[in-house]
């Protein structure tokens, strides 16, 4: 039992690893190379597991060595726009001007079922209402409306905002920690962060997360079972 234990945390490692190589990408999001080489390692990732016969390395080995080739092809993707092509495919248009594409939905062995999941699932329920509809190289079906059914912006309404860039909040205090990377974000150091939480009644240790922009508004949320000195209660405050 030991054993399986131990030989079940050190492919559990490998495989991690590998997937940390190949980088963050969510499951829907793969190219088909790496959905290629997600489901291998996991087929191979439970001989070592399955079978105490089998060699830990011999499972090791192939999971590293597919991880290592998709590396090595995607940096070759990234140089050679026919590799990535061959490999990767291109985006494929299903209604261009508000018209569907017929063959190109034959080459794509999509059903009108298919493109109206889609289509919901962006958010568009009427037809009339799409220009464009893109199928990306991940699958994925991306929409632009047409221009009387856009979202009216302050651009269209000729409306002058102010910029919001500094109104972006970034996390500084998480679960009483300080977030470096958070403070540098914002400018802000330690010790103007512990000052702000005093100023409204809370100690760092006390505050389940606080954020702050880079114009220092902060937004603070007590644990719970803490009030701040002015009498507020759980939930967040502005600051």
């Amino acid at each position: 039992m030991l054993v399986t234990l131990m030989r079940t945390i050190l492919i559990y490692i490998v495989v991690v690893c590998g997937l940390r190589l190949m980088g963050k990408r969510q499951l829907g999001e793969l190219q088909p190379s790496e959905l290629v080489v997600t489901i291998l390692v996991s087929d191979i990732a439970t001989l070592p597991i399955q079978d105490p016969g089998f060699s830990l390395v011999g499972g090791a080995v192939p999971i590293l060595t597919l991880v290592c080739f998709e590396v090595l092809l995607s940096a070759a993707t990234l140089k050679s726009r026919r590799l990535r092509r061959l490999v990767s495919g291109t985006p494929r248009i299903v209604i261009r001007d508000g018209m569907i594409d017929q063959q190109e939905m034959k080459n794509l062995r999509y059903s009108v079922d298919d493109l109206m999941e889609l289509l919901r699932g962006g958010g568009f329920f009427d037809l009339q209402e799409v220009g464009y509809a893109i199928v990306e190289t991940t699958g994925k079906l991306n929409v632009c409306p047409k221009a009387a059914c856009r979202p009216v912006t302050p651009q269209d309404m000729k409306l002058n905002v102010s910029s919001d860039t500094g109104e972006f909040p970034i996390l500084v205090v998480s679960d009483g920690r300080i977030i470096e990377k958070g403070l540098e974000f914002c400018g802000v150091t330690q010790e103007w962060v512990r000052e702000q939480a005093r100023v409204h009644g809370f100690l760092l240790e006390q505050l389940f997360l606080m954020t702050c922009t880079q114009d220092k508004k902060i937004y603070a949320v007590p644990k719970d079972g803490f009030k701040a000195e002015s009498g507020h209660g759980k939930g967040g405050e502005a600051i």
